[in-house]
């Protein structure tokens, strides 16, 4: 049953939230990163610990809580680009290298979930089983985006507008495939939710940029917070449409 499930429907809101909550990843984790001055390899280890806290806790939840999967969401993000970051630069991997091995990991992730559960569905989540595949997909799913997002916009010729262009006429094309043809809705959403990440990953570099390098020049603070903005206005919105779906109890008190 769909109210049983502890994650959100997927609807034209959830992709909104979706691209919204990875682009304020990308610039979080970049403000914490460099702009304070803090490193890739201790961001990594604040943002990680951040993601196992909101992780556990949606773990541990009965139902369905937006604002708690929107944090979770968010924390993957964060996580996934210091992660990125700290493999193609601090190890000196490089985006491409590192994009490989990423993909590796995660197609290795999905093919094991699909293996033990039998279906990729996300109609249906809950269950410590499968919800840790779930999250784990979406860690290295964020983590490799960010790593494809930079490829894209540093190595690839493209800089951040030709980057997020392209990854958004890849998107679009998949929307027109999800209504006009019979591909499988299941891999045309985990294509969307790999390729949500790079196009936010992309669009945070646009956002934060300075001129000079090909961007808006607005810096990580001025895009995190509209961001965050933003994201709170859509989570507020979840939960108010959550709670109102919720069956009332017309039982009279004794």
């Amino acid at each position: 049953m769909r109210a049983l499930s502890k994650v959100p429907q997927i609807t034209f809101v959830f992709w909104v939230m979706k691209i919204c909550a990875t682009t304020l990843g990308e610039t979080a984790g970049d403000l914490l990163s460099m702009t304070l001055n803090v490193g890739y390899a201790i961001s990594s280890l604040i943002l990680i610990s951040m993601f196992i806290v909101t992780l556990v806790s949606q773990l541990v939840a009965k139902t369905c809580h937006p604002t708690l999967y929107w944090m979770v969401i968010l924390s993957t993000s964060t996580a996934g680009t210091t992660m990125s970051d700290y493999m193609d630069r601090t190890l000196g991997l490089g985006y491409l290298t590192g994009t490989l091995i990423l993909a590796t990991i995660l197609l290795s992730v999905l093919a094991l979930w699909r293996f033990s559960i039998g279906s990729l569905s996300v109609d249906h989540i809950r269950g410590f089983k499968v919800e840790s595949f779930y999250w784990t997909a979406i860690l290295f799913s964020n983590t490799l985006g960010t790593a494809l997002g930079d490829f894209l916009a540093d190595s690839s010729g493209l800089g951040f507008a030709g980057g997020a262009l392209l990854i958004a006429g890849i998107l679009a094309m998949i929307v027109l495939a999800h209504f006009y043809t019979p591909a499988s809705k299941i891999l045309l959403f985990w294509m969307a939710f790999v390729l949500t990440r790079p196009f936010g990953a992309t669009a945070g570099d646009l956002l934060t940029k300075t001129h000079e390098k090909g961007g808006f020049g607005f810096g990580t603070i001025g895009s995190s917070l509209v961001l965050a903005s933003i994201l709170v206005f859509f989570i507020l919105f979840a939960t108010k449409k959550h709670l109102a779906e919720q069956p009332v109890d017309r039982t009279m008190p004794m």
